[in-house]
């Protein structure tokens, strides 16, 4: 990664399979808003519970109250459930997944009204083809809203990916606790936008139930 100063401020640059590519410009942070794919942009749950359910697999009663999957399904154990989550993000079915809750209409909204565009860091998968299919999911559901999408490796942790801004003041929506946790302690503007998983985790930022209440924080620093 390289850092290059000018007049106007820092600009962040990092090479991606052999290409410069602008990652942090300091006169962008009044209008970037980072933020996770599934659970906050794309409702990754209902579309994966669907293709599970077509391969014979049955959710349990108490399956939204947790975070891992193997407490969602009682034929899933726990050493098969990356490998299951990474076939479901390889798939086709990942190119067609729905919005989650109001995520279109707001989203929009912020980039229309306001000027907002989105970075998104999602843990989906480093295959090529998987990672095509999330960004054309992505620009069909919320257009040019989405300035770029940034695909690491199923179920990473985002530590390292969110270091380059550290200390920005960026937002942050995420729906994992330990990411948006994360973020928060590089000194981002965590969000963590709330599922039965998460509903009994402890922070200091804001906890959201949906994008009307995002957009409310951010337009009305509610």
């Amino acid at each position: 990664m390289s850092v290059v100063l000018d007049n106007a401020g820092i600009i962040i640059f990092i090479v991606v399979d052999n290409t410069l590519k602008l990652l942090y410009n300091c006169n962008m942070k009044n209008k970037l808003i980072l933020t996770d794919a599934d659970g906050v942009l794309l409702d990754w749950e209902w579309a994966f519970s669907v293709w599970m359910r077509e391969r014979g697999y049955t959710l349990s009663e108490n399956a939204k109250q947790s975070y891992y999957l193997h407490h969602h399904y009682n034929e899933l154990e726990e050493k098969d459930a990356k490998r299951v989550v990474r076939t479901f993000n390889e798939s086709a079915a990942i190119g067609f997944l729905p919005a989650l809750r109001d995520a279109t209409y707001y989203v929009k909204r912020l980039h229309e009204e306001h000027g907002y565009i989105f970075r998104v860091i999602t843990s989906l998968s480093l295959d090529k083809d998987a990672q095509r299919l999330r960004e054309m999911n992505l620009r069909k559901l919320f257009g040019d809203a989405i300035e770029d999408v940034i695909c690491l490796a199923t179920g990473a942790d985002k530590d390292e990916a969110l270091a380059p801004y550290e200390g920005s003041g960026l937002y942050w929506i995420e729906d994992k606790p330990s990411n948006a946790d994360c973020g928060h302690r590089l000194g981002l503007n965590s969000i963590l936008v709330e599922h039965g998983h998460n509903m009994h985790h402890t922070c200091n930022y804001p906890v959201v139930k949906n994008w009307k209440e995002i957009y409310e924080l951010i337009t009305e620093g509610k």
